[in-house]
């Protein structure tokens, strides 16, 4: 996994969200449920933990039933814990207090945020297949044809086509089917106060947590949800999987009603996708990657071409001068790529010229898997919407 000194090119403020962004999506990609991100994206993250296809399913399986802890009740340390986020997040102690002293250990989570105990093989086209299934594709068809309207508008004002916001939803919750299960109040003190001492990361992760955990106070301090707020069990929530901070940072009341609504809303999660991209230097009707030939290429250029990993690095004519063959929409490209490999098990792999919007896509989930999955089963969608009829109800 690459370190964030990738990021330097982002502003301060930017480059903080990013990364607890980051690191969320990779805590929920290691034990992703059926059909959803349930994170991470997540919560989010690439190197190989992320971009390893076993851990996502597009089956519809039934959700494990959340197994309930006591309340963690007034002790020492949410005594401490409230006085810090009462502070940084400018909310009434007593109130603080009493909210982490009622939330309920999840005692399940605690080890579905440890790492993996063994890394699989990596294979894109069994990746691929379990995100482009027909059953998703109509899906994807009767959300977009429900919200045309709202994706329409997210393009104008972002300039992000509605087949990438598509894509994103898709992948992340199945359209909303598959937010998550756990209570957000639980689940994130659970990680504040209980993280595992055995993770290799267990200190920098629980002070993301505990920040996070300070962002979702205040978003229900200032907009209380009418019944308990649920998503994944790393904290993210609604259609788009957004961590509380991301909430913060990126999420939009796109119809106006004065309130945001990621859980039940569609067109505040539409917006709030596409708001996201933008923020992070979407280009309006920039291709997101090109095909690419490596058969000619030496294997010590090939080294030095991948080692960038998904930030472009590359003009045209240096991947040309290493005996790169471009498809001929690629070879007019001007500015930057990346050339970016995704195994396929024990075959050959597949390579792609990935551009700046490609790399935006990783920004939602650092994984090349992730993007590729994100950005076909949004063209299969908008291929599909041309069909007559929607089997979505044949599906289960």
């Amino acid at each position: 996994m690459r370190t964030l000194s990738i990021f330097s090119s982002l502003n301060t403020t930017a480059t903080c969200i990013l990364a607890a962004l980051l690191m969320a999506r990779l805590l929920t990609f290691q034990h992703a449920d059926a059909a959803t991100t349930q994170s991470t994206s997540t919560a989010k993250r690439t190197g190989t933990k992320l971009s390893k296809p076993s851990k996502k399913k597009t089956a519809l399986t039934k959700a494990s039933k959340v197994i309930t802890g006591k309340a963690f009740g007034n002790s020492n340390a949410v005594k401490a814990l409230a006085q810090e986020i009462a502070h940084q997040q400018q909310l009434p102690l007593a109130w603080v207090q009493q909210q982490l002293a009622q939330a309920r250990l999840l005692p399940q989570i605690l080890q579905l945020v440890l790492p993996p105990a063994s890394v699989q093989q990596k294979n894109w086209s069994a990746y691929r297949a379990r995100f482009l299934s027909e059953c998703r594709i109509q899906a994807g068809v009767h959300f977009w044809r429900e919200n045309t309207l709202a994706l329409d508008q997210a393009h104008l004002r972002y300039g992000v086509q509605p087949r990438f916001v598509v894509g994103i939803l898709g992948v992340e919750t199945y359209f909303g089917q598959h937010k998550g299960q756990y209570r957000l109040l639980d689940a994130l003190t659970t990680l504040s106060l209980n993280f595992p001492s055995s993770h290799p990361q267990a200190q920098e992760r629980q002070a993301f947590f505990q920040k996070e955990l300070g962002f979702f106070l205040k978003q229900q301090r200032s907009q209380p949800s009418r019944s308990p707020a649920l998503g994944s069990y790393a904290g993210a929530s609604g259609w788009p999987q957004f961590m509380p901070s991301s909430i913060a940072k990126f999420a939009v009341d796109f119809d106006g009603d004065g309130r945001i609504d990621l859980i039940n809303n569609a067109n505040d999660a539409i917006g709030s996708v596409a708001h996201y991209f933008k923020a992070f230097g979407w280009h309006a009707d920039m291709p997101t990657h090109f095909e690419v030939n490596v058969q000619a290429a030496i294997e010590s250029d090939m080294a030095a071409l991948l080692a960038p990993d998904i930030v472009p690095s590359w003009s045209v004519a240096h991947l040309e001068d290493k005996q790169l063959v471009l498809s001929e929409a690629g070879k007019s490209f001007d500015q930057p790529l990346a050339l970016v490999q995704l195994h396929n098990g024990g075959d050959t792999p597949t390579y792609i010229a990935g551009t700046d919007n490609f790399f935006v896509i990783t920004r939602y989930n650092r994984s090349s898997y992730y993007a590729l999955a994100v950005i076909e089963l949004g063209l299969a969608v908008e291929n599909a919407m041309a069909l007559a009829g929607d089997t979505k109800a044949a599906c289960p």
